[in-house]
């Protein structure tokens, strides 16, 4: 069974095709994220990178935002008129809310789809499947998803909480901060954040993926503890073969 794993961001949207141990058939594609980006745009523009790689059986696609059941509830970048901290267009937002995004790409592909938010599909390419394990991916935003006993628990939008200052996780810790502030103060915020989010969770593991994880410096990393782990962003396409195995509420 192959899968045809698709990854959207705020910037890029990348893409391959992975075997059932999640190895690479194809060398990932990676397409700019066009704006504005209403519902249909996005549809297109996943089946043009599809069609750049070796036909799969079935898809995967992790998008930023609430998912439920493969439909948007919200979702923060697309709802804009350039990208990631530019205006938010009313029309676009109507547009996707209730979007049943799963079903729109599962008919334009004409294969089955599992359409999650990002940062599940990431988890899924990490996780052990043992205890209480969170998720927490760095990159435009705070990607978040929480599995126990290896069974994926129903999405939390905690990029959306208010975490100092009046800023949500989003801004406090997202790339435009990361840039501003430079590594090492953007990478003491990063461990203030775990220092605050695990009397909330009591996690067993905590992975920290996505693009930023990497501009972690090592004294941040060294106070965090033992039971943080940085993963590849890559498995937020790996994942992308795992997520058909796990148990989804």
């Amino acid at each position: 069974m192959t899968t045809l794993a698709i990854d959207c961001g705020g910037g890029g949207i990348k893409g391959t095709v992975l075997d059932d141990a999640g190895t690479m058939r194809a060398h990932p594609i990676r397409v700019p994220t066009p704006y504005p980006l209403p519902p249909h745009l996005f549809v297109e523009t996943l089946v043009d990178l599809a069609s750049r790689l070796p036909r799969a059986e079935r898809a995967t696609v992790g998008m930023p935002g609430m998912i439920r059941h493969g439909v948007v509830v919200t979702t923060p970048h697309y709802v804009t008129r350039s990208g990631p901290r530019t205006r938010v267009l009313p029309e676009l937002v109507e547009q996707w809310e209730g979007f049943d995004a799963q079903t729109a790409v599962a008919e334009a592909m004409g294969m089955p789809v599992r359409l999650l938010n990002d940062a599940e599909i990431h988890g899924a390419g990490v996780i052990a499947g043992q205890g209480l394990e969170l998720v927490l991916t760095l990159g435009t935003g705070l990607g978040c998803a929480i599995f126990d006993g290896g069974r994926l628990a129903p999405h939390l939008e905690l990029s959306q909480a208010p975490v100092r200052w009046g800023l949500s996780y989003d801004t406090y810790i997202g790339e435009h901060e990361r840039r501003r502030l430079g590594d090492a103060l953007w990478s003491r915020r990063v461990g203030r954040v775990v220092e605050g989010l695990r009397p909330v969770f009591l996690w067993d593991r905590l992975y920290l993926g996505g693009g930023n994880s990497r501009h972690l410096t090592p004294p941040a990393l060294v106070r965090m503890g033992d039971d943080v782990v940085i993963v590849p962003n890559s498995a937020a396409l790996v994942g992308g073969a795992r997520v058909w195995q796990l148990q989804i509420d």
